[in-house]
């Protein structure tokens, strides 16, 4: 059941949360005709080395209609072979049958996320629009299925009487819960309109989408004049860019994305572009042209608050969390609003220095946000001796993806091998490498996909192909990486900022849980979505280790390691501009769960995210990480909506968990990296994950911890 219930949530790239469908076929004809595979590549098992590997070199969009079709098809028959079942429930009948369901269509849909996500064209965008509602009727139609539900209620009624070991019973209580909260027990009117519900939000989430890639697609014109003060590498790209849109001659485009924006922002000298970029790039999504999306948002919570009244929820913040760490929406909030006076009172200081500073350069100006990152550049570098510019000629990105294996290697014995041009690949631009572990087996493979392009979804993401699963027999794992790093022009190497480097480092925080997870039953591999970033988040901190930044922060030139008084100048600088990067962050997800607990769901997005900010008492020098027509974590699925607040959720456990590797005297420490491994890190969701973190650590996270590495004040006494 876990690949049927990937196959909907993982298919977030196709915006579906969940699949009512064609439970009426006629014709008897037309069935048996479903029984026949199509000669499909995408229906095959995956051939080759590894297992087999997705044939990602030989998929176009028309294949996935018919591989669709067939594959939905078949999971309908397992389903309902176990349904149907006369013999009585057990858990290898019903339970482990399901698990092993919808293998397939599971298959096709991780090639799907994968084109979708990274090489999308209108052709793609039309399967989308099409397959996205059906596949979420598909899994209703297994949730809904009253015949089924009867097998899992019984055996889970039984679990403590009938011989389950303590993995299975907790198999069979998620089984029962996950279908309880998705409807299960619903009378049949309300089962049809909960599916046309889920069916209504795929469609939205695929319009957001579409929406919010054209825009992104967008760009800003400048000459070299108006560049002045932004770095060569990133004047190149936007020059390989406009030669890419045909521009003329002299002409930069600024691709309206955020790794093409930042830079700008950071360095442009011209205050005028600045202003220009930045209101291009804050107002995707909200242009009132055809890719305006506050239309879309208004009906996506409006239609998500109807479902969660259905379903016997006060709010879709109160339904999405109830498989959460933090349980409540309360939870949550109490933890933002921890951490939020002391965000903004930070943000207060931030702007005073920049007003100061550029009143002390004759500029007469009131700070916008379109200034906050350039003034913040120019107080780094007069605080610390220190710029963005000087670092990154050490922070080359071959450099640094060997510095992120060596963190895996030291720290969980894995070894990458490079293996690209072997393995089938989606684009010219993606490396790949085999995975060992210190024995010398394998463990999986690693997809890097770290460059930018027309087509690929903004941001920054990690996705696992194949999971391990010892009741499935599947040993090896395909993980990926995907990036936006600016490509620069040919011949010119791979420089990154330091929020690049740590952005490298977290996604590769993602990889390594996928490859040390090792489940017997893949539901219980998942786990729950504030959890998701903790491992990620954790990652991050090794960058910044003498032994990382001494081995593999080279000047791209001389090939010298970073010099030891720059080191510690980036130490000490740790620490700054703290509060735009907590408030740009937490606005975000305060909106999100504001907008979440409406009973009602009726809003206004522009105004509701106006008047809610005003309330919270958000500086008008900075805007929202992600305002809401372009807040894709929230509307291109259900995958982070009422949940972006778990990055401050899972920070907390991070900062907690690097002082216990501090506390042991070496952030290298083999027996707590063993030990958070064994605990956490392979362990996927076969224990609740708040008793495992206790396990590991001896008690709850330290909340203080966070506060202190971000320089807030603490509750200690």
């Amino acid at each position: 059941m876990k690949t049927i219930l990937l196959s909907g949530a993982a298919l977030a790239a196709l915006g579906a949360s969940a699949l009512m469908a064609q439970s009426t076929q006629p014709e008897a004809a037309k069935a048996e005709a479903s029984r026949t595979m199509p000669d499909n590549v995408l229906l095959a098992d995956w051939p080759g080395a590894y297992d087999g590997l997705p044939p990602f070199d030989r998929v176009t969009p028309e294949l996935f209609g018919p591989a669709f079709e067939y594959a939905i098809a078949e999971q309908r028959r397992e389903i309902a072979a176990i349904a149907d079942n006369r013999a009585a429930p057990t858990f290898a009948n019903t339970i482990e049958a399901m698990e092993r369901a919808g293998r397939r269509l599971g298959r096709v849909g991780a090639v799907f996320g994968v084109m979708t996500s990274n090489m999308t064209n209108p052709q793609y965008q039309a399967v989308q629009r099409e397959w996205g509602p059906r596949l979420a009727a598909a899994f209703d139609e297994i949730v809904l299925n009253p015949r089924l539900f009867q097998r899992i209620r019984a055996l889970y009624e039984a679990r403590e009487r009938s011989g389950l070991d303590p993995l299975q019973q907790r198999l069979v209580t998620r089984q029962y819960e996950q279908f309880v909260r998705r409807g299960a027990q619903l009378n049949p009117e309300q089962k049809q309109q909960l599916s046309a519900y889920n069916q209504q939000l795929a469609r939205l989430f695929s319009q957001f989408s579409e929406h919010l890639l054209a825009d992104e697609q967008t760009f800003i014109t400048a000459t070299e004049a108006e560049l002045a003060g932004v770095p060569e590498d990133i004047r190149n790209a936007a020059a390989s860019a406009a030669r890419e849109r045909n521009l003329p001659a002299g002409q930069y485009a600024i691709v309206n994305t955020r790794s093409a924006v930042d830079p700008v922002l950071t360095f442009g000298d011209n205050r005028a572009l600045r202003e220009r970029v930045w209101r291009a790039f804050v107002n995707r999504g909200d242009n009132g042209n055809a890719n305006d999306n506050n239309a879309t948002i208004r009906e996506i919570v409006r239609v998500r608050a109807q479902r969660a009244r259905l379903l016997g929820y006060a709010s879709h913040a109160h339904w999405r969390m109830q498989d959460t760490m933090a349980h409540t929406p309360d939870r949550a909030q109490a933890l933002m609003e921890r951490v939020w006076p002391a965000a903004v009172a930070r943000v207060r200081e931030e702007v005073a220095e920049q007003q100061a500073l550029a009143r002390r350069q004759g500029q007469n100006i009131t700070i916008e946000p379109w200034d906050y990152r350039y003034y913040m550049e120019r107080i780094r570098r007069d605080r610390y001796n220190l710029s963005q510019d000087e670092i990154k000629p050490y922070f080359q990105l071959s450099n640094l993806i060997e510095g992120m294996f060596h963190m895996a290697g030291q720290l969980y014995g894995l070894r990458f091998q490079e293996n690209s041009g072997q393995v089938p690949v989606w684009h010219r631009d993606i490396r790949t490498w085999r995975v060992t572990n210190a024995e010398g087996q394998d463990v999986g493979v690693f997809y890097g996909d770290m460059f930018a392009r027309t087509g690929k979804r903004s941001g920054a993401w990690a996705t696992a192909y194949r999971g391990r699963s010892g009741l499935l027999g599947d040993r090896l794992v395909l993980a990926s990486n995907n990036n936006n790093f600016i490509r620069p022009a040919d011949g010119q190497p791979v420089l990154v900022s330091l929020d690049d480097a740590s952005t490298l480092f977290h996604e590769f925080g993602h990889a390594i849980h996928s490859l040390l997870s090792n489940t017997r039953y893949p539901t219980l591999a998942g786990t729950p979505r504030d959890f998701v970033e903790y491992p990620s988040q954790v990652h991050e901190n090794w960058l910044l280790t003498p032994e990382i930044l001494s081995r593999y922060a080279r000047h791209y030139r001389t090939n010298e390691p970073m010099p030891r008084a720059l080191v510690q100048r980036i130490l000490a600088a740790q620490q700054f501009n703290q509060g735009f990067d907590t408030v740009e962050y937490l606005s975000s997800a305060l909106v999100d769960m504001a907008l979440h607990v409406r009973p009602d769901g009726e809003v206004d997005p522009d105004a509701f995210e106006r008047e809610t900010l005003t309330r919270l008492g958000m500086p008008r020098e900075i805007v929202m990480r992600h305002r809401l027509p372009q807040f894709g974590h929230l509307f291109s699925s259900d995958a982070y909506s009422a949940g972006y607040y778990s990055y401050l959720w899972s920070e907390t456990m991070d900062a907690d968990t690097w002082a216990a590797f501090e506390a042991a005297g070496n952030v290298w420490d083999p027996a707590t990296a063993r030990r958070f491994a064994e605990v956490l890190l392979s362990t996927g969701n076969e224990t609740d994950r708040a008793e495992a973190y206790r396990a590991f650590r001896g008690r709850d996270p330290d909340v203080d911890a966070l506060l202190r590495r971000r320089g807030f004040p603490t509750g200690a006494r």
